[in-house]
């Protein structure tokens, strides 16, 4: 016997490994507006100052908060994206674009990097004379709105990759933004100019560790890996505890978005137990709720039927 039980169940589980509550739409809009309106406007602060003083941190920090606006807009019309319904050329909808737009962020921000230890090499091969005291007054703004931003997108970070990347561009803001305080500060009082080189290459490899995990997760995603919170035999062991399954085999787990994931599965039963197949997906829809795992397809074959698929 083969055929097809598509078992979509709609009182979703957001994140990856955990129970969620699904991300509040309102507050997430708001914190993407927030954060567009705010950086935005410090970009424009940033580049003023940053052209005034002379001041390469604030120019890198002002490129790089430029991104992350664009970036926060990308990843604001991802999360619309995603709770439009399918259609007939996107049977899921647009979910994916919130993994297109993690991966593309996490790019951004090594981009970013690569930018800033250029400039930084070459400013600390010709040093110029900074204003240190107006770097750092107008960084020390930096520091309270990225942290505001950051702290906006906090409460739904571990729940939606797309979110966390958000995140993760806001937080990495703030600490670029104190170091160039801590260069502003030593420049007024030392003189020594070429620190603005030297913290803008540490700020540079803050980044890039704070932003690693970010492209890994969305390259795995973007490529059909299964999420690393998923524990395949954990899954398998799980569905297994289900009366009427006698095994599992050709078991597939994935990303659908950076909140759903999906399965798809061949289910060998017993033939006395083709009568209890509803009740056998009922009970594996309730067990994969638990671990995650929003939409299941599931093809029943009898014990006795020899399969010709590989990993049988």
């Amino acid at each position: 016997m083969s055929g097809h039980d598509h078992s979509h169940t709609h009182d979703h589980d957001h994140g990856f490994g955990h129970h969620h509550e699904p991300p509040k739409l309102d507050h997430l809009n708001a914190a993407f507006i927030w954060g567009i309106i705010l950086n935005s406007v410090f970009v424009v602060i940033e580049v003023v100052a940053g052209l005034i003083t002379g001041s390469l941190s604030l120019l890198t920090d002002a490129g790089h908060n430029l991104s992350d606006v664009v970036s926060l807009a990308l990843a604001l019309l991802a999360f619309k994206l995603s709770k439009v319904g399918s259609n007939a050329n996107y049977t899921y909808g647009y979910k994916r674009s919130t993994i297109l737009v993690s991966f593309f962020n996490a790019v951004i921000l090594v981009a970013s990097i690569g930018i800033i230890v250029y400039e930084a090499i070459i400013r600390f091969m010709h040093p110029q004379v900074i204003e240190g005291d107006t770097v750092a007054w107008v960084s020390l703004v930096g520091i309270i709105i990225n942290a505001f931003t950051a702290w906006l997108f906090v409460q739904h970070k571990d729940k939606d990759l797309n979110v966390k990347g958000a995140y993760l561009h806001m937080a990495m803001d703030a600490v670029v933004s104190l170091g160039v305080v801590i260069a502003g500060v030593i420049i007024y009082f030392t003189k020594l100019y070429w620190i603005d080189s030297v913290v803008s290459m540490i700020i540079g490899i803050v980044i890039l560790r704070g932003t690693w995990s970010l492209l890994k997760d969305s390259l795995r995603l973007e490529m059909d890996g299964v999420p690393k919170e998923m524990n395949l035999k954990k899954i398998k062991g799980e569905l297994l505890k289900t009366p009427g399954v006698v095994d599992i085999h050709h078991m597939h787990v994935w990303a659908l978005s950076t909140t759903e994931n999906a399965l798809t599965a061949h289910l060998v039963i017993a033939p006395a137990d083709l009568h209890l197949f509803d009740g056998i997906k009922a009970d594996l829809r309730h067990r994969l709720q638990h671990l995650d795992i929003n939409h299941s397809t599931f093809e029943p074959e009898f014990a006795n039927e020899k399969c010709d698929e590989q990993d049988c």
